[in-house]
């Protein structure tokens, strides 16, 4: 059965020059061809016919295969559902800011979070995707962009480090030289705050970004918009967003969307700020995209400015999102949702 070319490592790479009796320096001709994102063998035109056959014989390119697109007319993102080797759907999104491009990769088909106000909830969980799939998802985007994309969150569909293993895997390749040279300073991964697995990123020795979706200010109200929270209370969250600056330098961001009348009045970020207070932070405003069915509505303009404003005097550094793409489906998973519940 053939392998995902994009799963390989350098030293798988290399096993399989010498099973070939190729010279090393093919192995590495061939590690940097997978960075550029190939969709045939064909594509490695520096190799002999007899080698990429050879290729083809035990490995299939890993590019996902293009679904629907959709194009922001309200702003410069594209959203993108991309069907896998094995017929899973995923999505991917390429974001265009006054410093490049980013991409928006998910690291799961499907998510067993199930937080309330996310589209992927209620289709269930399939699978834990591959190192190599992160990347095609990376490659496809970069490849359509027709150019370098040198910043990666990894907030798209699944919970990163319910995949720790393969998320770091991904990583390692990405920030290596000869591949697409990405320091992870440019890498913001997501999480709903899964407290050991933080702990295990903290030790990994990545200087990345984490960002914790809080979305409120006390243990009560963040159980009723995320089941995670019974099995890991606010106090102890915030423990290990200390412990994770302190073991890596990197302050936290905190993801907050506000959601009208849940999370979102004056007594909400007043309590937000104090439980902020001695934190290495900073909170990331989210205004909500509405999904269907959640029961959950999106917090006014005004409301959004009047709850940054209370977090700005009591001296907490906060950002108000800007909405990208709700013209596109643009909440987590809802693209997605539509395509395989399309009623």
């Amino acid at each position: 059965m053939k392998r995902n070319f994009l799963d390989l490592e350098k030293s798988e790479i290399e096993d399989f020059c010498r099973q070939k009796g190729l010279p090393a320096y093919r192995a590495g001709q061939i590690f940097r061809w997978q960075a550029r994102g190939i969709a045939s063998f064909d594509e490695l035109t520096d190799l002999s016919k007899e080698l990429r056959e050879a290729l083809d014989e035990a490995f299939y390119p890993g590019l996902p295969k293009a679904g629907k697109s959709l194009a922001s007319k309200l702003s410069s993102s594209r959203k993108a559902i991309l069907t896998l080797k094995d017929g899973e759907i995923i999505e991917a999104v390429l974001m265009r800011h006054r410093y490049g491009l980013s991409a928006c990769l998910s690291t799961q088909a499907g998510c067993r979070m199930g937080c309330r106000f996310c589209a992927s909830t209620g289709l269930g969980f399939h699978r834990h995707l591959s190192r190599g799939e992160l990347l095609g998802q990376l490659l496809w985007l970069q490849r359509e962009a027709g150019e370098k994309i040198d910043r990666i969150d990894l907030m798209g569909i699944g919970e990163p480090l319910e995949n720790l293993e393969e998320v770091l895997a991904f990583i390692r390749r990405i920030r290596d030289e000869e591949s697409l040279n990405i320091s992870p300073r440019k890498l913001t991964l997501s999480t709903c705050g899964l407290v050991p697995a933080m702990n295990e990123l903290a030790q990994a020795g990545l200087p990345l970004t984490l960002a914790v979706s809080l979305h409120a200010p006390n243990q009560e109200i963040r159980e009723k918009l995320m089941p995670v929270a019974r099995l890991y209370r606010y106090d102890e969250l915030l423990r290990a967003c200390k412990a994770y600056f302190a073991a890596t330098g990197r302050r936290v961001s905190f993801e907050y969307a506000l959601f009208k009348d849940v999370n979102d009045r004056p007594e909400h970020a007043e309590e937000l700020a104090r439980r902020l207070a001695d934190m290495q932070g900073h909170v990331n405003l989210i205004p909500a995209n509405a999904v269907a069915g959640t029961g959950l509505l999106a917090s006014g303009e005004k409301r959004c400015r009047e709850f940054q404003t209370i977090l700005e005097r009591r001296h907490i550094q906060v950002t108000l999102r800007r909405s990208l793409g709700q013209d596109i489906d643009a909440a987590c998973g809802q693209l997605r949702r539509n395509q395989l519940s399309p009623s």
